[in-house]
């Protein structure tokens, strides 16, 4: 049994889509960032860094915080969606890390900026405005050779996929990235994916344009 501290952000439905892939039996125990819940001492002993998603195994003890670690755990441990060696498993934490250092970060930034704080700063948002779609190009050029990102569907489309889902949060128009879109819609037609995105706080997942 796996317990799931979680909330309902990109980052946070990312593990609940693999438990559900994965078909690991997992309970779900909500941290309310909005009151602050990620700072109580009981979750700090969890994850040190104060943020969610984080993990305790109880078929061993171990606690994880940072989602792509516990992505790497998780496929480690069911031997599914990661790729046990060779090329193949490097091509997907390629993906993985470059939505852990890229596509999620600058994502974020750009909703605090086009969406939660509209006309405050303006170089901001031409900066995110240029950001975006050049991100976005990056995703539709690898999609043009593979059919998931690292060729098999993986942990690195279960990361990446929270955050494309959040298009209209940082005015993505999936509309000019073909690839993507396409990408898009068979991911999220996923039973396993519809279930997974909605744990954290009940959302669906937002239809492709």
């Amino acid at each position: 049994m796996i317990d799931l501290y979680t909330f309902g952000t990109p980052n946070g439905r990312k593990v609940s889509i693999a438990l559900e892939e994965m078909g690991l039996p997992y309970e779900t125990h909500t941290v309310d960032i909005t009151k602050n819940e990620q700072f109580a001492s009981d979750f700090l002993k969890i994850s040190p860094n104060n943020k969610i998603p984080a993990i305790v195994d109880r078929s061993n003890g171990l606690s994880l915080f940072e989602s792509g670690t516990i992505l790497n755990y998780l496929g480690e441990k069911t031997g599914k969606f990661l790729p046990r060696e060779g090329e193949a498993r490097w091509r997907v934490n390629e993906w993985l890390m470059w939505q852990m250092a890229g596509f999620g970060p600058m994502l974020g930034r750009a909703h605090y900026f086009l969406h939660y704080n509209k006309g405050k700063s303006e170089f901001a948002e031409a900066w995110f405005k240029t950001e975006v779609p050049r991100l976005y190009g990056v995703l539709d050029k690898q999609l043009a050779h593979t059919g998931f990102v690292a060729g098999e569907y993986s942990i690195a489309d279960m990361a990446i996929f929270p955050w494309a889902a959040c298009f209209e949060a940082h005015e993505a128009d999936l509309k000019m990235f073909p690839n993507v879109l396409k990408w898009y819609r068979q991911v999220s037609e996923r039973p396993a994916v519809v279930k997974g995105f909605a744990v954290p706080d009940g959302r669906v997942i937002p239809t492709a344009p």
